[in-house]
């Protein structure tokens, strides 16, 4: 999987390395809630490692080496984008974590960071349809068919529309929530995500 580079790659050559002594620092975003998870630095010979494997690597200041993230845990950064910011010395990188960021356990290494909760929730659909857990409702879902999601999404929707006109708040913000659930399967059982929907709404809005 080729990683992206923003705004291109030729911004990569404009990179200031001589601000921190060759060092950037690069700010860590979860591709799916994109919740910060962590900084660290990256030196030009880290970030060409990187690109290469598509893990994120980082220059340890500490250890005085590179340090590909999760080298001993296991819970790696697979990278889909890095982003140079406008005075070409800092990096935001796009990426998808295999596991917990932080060493403490936890998903970030800021404390309650805030994100995006639709987008772990459409990740973890897609978990259920690829691993197809026993006893979860959402594997009972993929396993009737895409007609019988169709048909709870339409179920759903009717029940939203009539909590809207004759229900109080907490009814409809329930209904609501179990409609955006299954529609995020519906889209899942397409081969489709919750992005791709937001894709077109953004590209309605741009015009």
């Amino acid at each position: 999987m080729s990683i992206e580079v923003l705004p291109s790659r030729q911004s990569l050559e404009q990179l200031d390395w001589s601000k921190g002594d060759g060092l950037l620092p690069v700010v860590v975003q979860d591709a799916d809630t994109l919740a910060v998870l962590m900084l660290g630095y990256a030196n030009a010979e880290s970030l060409a490692a990187t690109l290469a494997s598509g893990q994120m690597t980082f220059y340890s200041r500490s250890k005085q080496r590179l340090w590909t993230k999760g080298e001993s845990s296991g819970n790696v950064l697979t990278v889909l984008a890095v982003r140079v910011d406008c005075d070409n010395d800092t990096l935001l990188v796009t990426a998808r974590p295999a596991g917990p960021t932080c060493h403490t356990g936890a998903e970030s290494c800021f404390d309650k960071a805030p994100g995006n909760f639709l987008g772990r929730l459409d990740a973890l659909v897609q978990q259920r349809e690829q691993q197809r857990p026993e006893k979860s409702y959402t594997t009972s879902l993929f396993d009737h068919g895409i007609r019988r999601i169709a048909q709870k999404v339409g179920e759903e929707g009717v029940e939203t529309a009539l909590a809207g006109v004759v229900q109080d708040d907490a009814a409809l913000l329930g209904e609501s929530a179990d409609l955006l659930f299954h529609l995020i399967v519906l889209l899942r059982a397409r081969g489709l995500s919750l992005d791709d929907a937001v894709a077109v709404l953004q590209e309605r809005h741009a015009r």
